[in-house]
C-alpha cells in the first residue's frame, strides 16, 4: 500500500517569470518551497469551498 501523504500528481500553472521568480524567493526567505505553500493554499481552498455544495 501507498504512502498516505505520497505525492503522484502534478499541476503545472502558468504565470509571469517575474510573479513565479518573487514568490520562489519570497518562500526560500521565509525557509519554506512553493510546492509547500501551493498545497497548502490548495487544501485551505477545497476545505473551505467543499462545504458549499453540501
Amino acid at each position: 500500500m501507498a504512502p498516505k501523504n505520497k505525492k503522484d500528481s502534478s499541476l503545472i500553472i502558468r504565470l509571469p517569470k517575474e510573479d513565479r521568480d518573487a514568490f520562489v524567493t519570497l518562500c526560500e526567505e521565509m525557509d519554506t518551497s512553493a510546492s509547500r505553500e501551493l498545497r497548502d493554499h490548495i487544501r485551505k481552498f477545497l476545505k473551505k469551498n467543499s462545504k458549499k455544495g453540501s
